[in-house]
């Protein structure tokens, strides 16, 4: 089984949330700025790289959220041969600087904060709404509550 570790953020402000579109391997939707740990970093130095690379904006970790699991039968992967075991690790974040823009040259092809009030409408990967959930109930374990 292969292993994948990644991080991601959930930045809202003003009644707005900061969404990065994937956009890969013919599959796409709205989903959190986030993305692979990379060697030894951390994943709170993770998903700042990854909210700079993918939104343009400088970002701090305001807490850890929880952390989702999944299985990827290899069947399911876009490339590999064996199961993919995804571990995502979700901070709350806030914005300290930069300007929005669009990630060259990435898994994501444009950067938006959406109205919370959209986000239901948006064509979106679940992780979207794991961290809504993982946001508005800060469970003591980590464990994302079932929607």
């Amino acid at each position: 089984m292969d292993i994948r570790i990644a991080a991601y953020g959930v930045i809202i402000r003003n009644g707005e949330i900061l969404l990065s579109h994937w956009n890969e391997h013919g599959r796409s939707g709205w989903t959190l700025p986030g993305g692979g740990i990379e060697g030894d970093e951390h994943p709170s130095a993770a998903v700042v790289r990854e909210i700079r690379e993918e939104t343009g904006h400088e970002a701090s970790v305001d807490r850890l959220l929880g952390i989702d699991t999944m299985v990827v039968p290899a069947a399911k992967r876009l490339k590999g041969s064996a199961p993919l075991y995804a571990m995502r690790v979700i901070y709350r974040a806030h914005v300290t600087g930069g300007e929005l823009r669009n990630e060259v040259g990435g898994s994501s092809d444009e950067a938006r904060w959406v109205p919370l009030d959209e986000v239901s409408s948006l064509h979106r990967v679940s992780l979207l709404d794991i961290g809504l959930r993982l946001d508005a109930a800060e469970p003591a374990d980590g464990v994302p509550p079932v929607g």
